[in-house]
């Protein structure tokens, strides 16, 4: 059975024999969630690289400390993807996030497409990217990820073309593209950023943008994907032809 995971502040300078406390809300949901007791074992990471496992020596409501017997940090993983996310309707945001985060992303920039029917702005889009963060937090402690990744504030078109012509690979998603996805070679390092469109499809200024800037646009098949779910299977496709996944 998996040990449940834990995040910390930072486990910087921790060595085997150390205590590190867990407080607040991380704490709360071990202890009183979980239910989590003395001398049972965890995982803790601080989201970084750094891993640790031990024993719960101590248990309080919003405080919990672990023994450590075990400390390491794991490289991150490489290649590095980013994935621009139009915004979609209602929940399906944080569907899409959940899902990246689970595949191995690396980042995740919600982007205001032209045709992104949702609309963040003001005290909205502060509550959204909170959501969206929340996800990504628990989603990476579930997918048990040494390093969570970053949600990236709202980003419009400009700042999107910016990672394109940025990165080592990009790949924008596009149903009426005549090149497969499976036709690009993945490289084994650097970064890779992949373009997915809102429910309403890109506009031709947008793929003409995005070309400019060096992006490959493509398709995965035969099937249309929800915006939601689009993402998290080119990220599957590509991985599988990389070492990470080998």
């Amino acid at each position: 059975m998996s040990l449940p995971v834990h995040l910390v502040a930072s486990l910087d300078g921790v060595a085997t024999g150390a205590d590190v406390v867990v407080e607040g809300d991380e704490a709360h949901h071990a202890v009183v969630v979980r239910r989590l007791r003395v001398g049972e074992r965890v995982a803790l990471t601080d989201g970084v690289g750094g891993w640790a496992v031990g024993a719960v020596a101590a248990a309080a409501k919003r405080s919990m400390t672990v023994t450590v017997d075990d400390v390491a940090h794991r490289p991150a993983p490489e290649p590095a993807v980013t994935v621009v996310q139009a915004l979609p309707k209602g929940d399906r945001g944080e569907l899409a996030v959940e899902v990246l985060t689970e595949v191995g992303v690396a980042t995740v920039v919600p982007w205001a497409a032209a045709r992104s029917v949702a609309v963040w702005r003001g005290e909205r889009a502060d509550k959204s990217l909170a959501k969206w963060r929340a996800t990504a937090r628990e989603a990476a402690k579930q997918a048990r990820r040494a390093w969570h990744p970053e949600v990236a504030p709202l980003a419009d078109t400009a700042a999107v073309t910016a990672l394109v012509a940025e990165a080592d690979l990009a790949v924008v998603l596009h149903e009426d593209a005549t090149t497969p996805l499976g036709s690009l070679e993945v490289p084994s390092s650097g970064r890779v950023v992949v373009v997915v469109g809102p429910e309403g499809g890109l506009t031709d200024d947008e793929v003409a943008t995005l070309t400019a800037a060096g992006g490959h646009v493509v398709r995965l098949g035969d099937e249309v994907l929800r915006t939601s779910t689009a993402g998290v299977a080119a990220v599957a496709a590509m991985l599988s032809r990389t070492g990470r996944w080998g």
